[in-house]
């Protein structure tokens, strides 16, 4: 983390470390007593050494993540592969991310990243996935669609 940086700027390294997949970056990022709660799954990862394990032990090797928008009290645009959308929001020590991850087998999920900051760096982290699922006929009188390609 660069002296003196702001939270604002804390948690779009951060982001641009998870997009690059740059593990060293996101441990330099991460506060001490960093943790990572996974509630879909039960899980909480204490640690960046446990996380980087987790991260070399993914079937297939690393998912990857796509960043093209950060947003937050200003808009800031990062230039990343794909049309993916992340958006971070936030202000003083709570801080949220919206990204997609796509997995080695192909998977999407639209993903969702809650972060506390102590002492200027990333210390709490609660992280939510959701497959894409396909919109039910019966809402379509109600909803706006956005164009198909």
């Amino acid at each position: 983390m660069a002296q003196g940086a702001s939270n604002r700027e804390v948690v779009q390294q951060y982001a641009e470390a998870s997009a690059r997949n740059d593990l060293d970056a996101l441990g330099r990022l991460r506060h001490p007593e960093w943790t990572v709660q996974w509630p879909q799954s039960g899980e909480l990862v204490h640690g960046n050494e446990s996380f980087a394990a987790i991260v070399a032990r993914y079937p297939g090797g690393k998912p990857t993540t796509e960043v093209s928008r950060i947003a937050g009290s200003e808009d800031r645009w990062v230039l990343a592969a794909g049309d993916q959308v992340v958006r971070i929001a936030g202000g003083g020590d709570f801080w949220s991310s919206e990204y997609v991850m796509t997995y080695p087998d192909g998977q999407v999920y639209n993903v969702v990243d809650l972060m506390e900051l102590r002492d200027g760096l990333v210390h709490r982290e609660t992280v939510y996935w959701a497959p894409p699922f396909e919109a039910p006929d019966w809402r379509r009188p109600f909803v706006e669609m956005p164009p198909e390609d």
